[in-house]
């Protein structure tokens, strides 16, 4: 099994940053892709970013040139840089760990953290 902790979830003003966290414990040797996933009240989840281990990077179009993700190896750690935060961010932010290539799908992913809020005050 792999457990997923998420955290750097909070209140920010629009225009301001976040860096979310979320560590990976027990049988990581079976992780080879990572993601981030949000759900908004009344809303689906959707896909926000996601990396393989082999390379691959995909942002969702609402994010791109606003969010990072990056992994630290050495801490079974990966980050989700978000800049220019905009109201329409806010939502449960989860953190998804799979081995698929198809890092851009939330069935791609079997293990799943408790989510992080994000709150985007105007």
């Amino acid at each position: 099994q792999v457990q997923l902790v998420e955290s750097g979830g909070g209140l920010v003003q629009e225009g301001g940053s976040l860096r979310l966290s979320c560590v990976a414990s027990g049988r990581t040797i079976r992780i080879y892709a990572m993601g981030w996933f949000r759900q908004a009240p009344g809303k689906e989840r959707e896909f926000v970013a996601g990396m393989h281990w082999s390379g691959s990077l995909k942002y969702a179009d609402s994010v791109k040139g606003r969010f990072t993700i990056s992994r630290d190896n050495a801490k079974n750690t990966v980050y989700l840089q978000m800049n220019s935060l905009k109201p329409e961010d806010t939502a449960v932010y989860y953190c998804a760990a799979g081995a698929s290539i198809n890092i851009a799908t939330s069935a791609a992913y079997d293990y799943w953290g408790q989510g992080t809020q994000v709150t985007v005050s105007s």
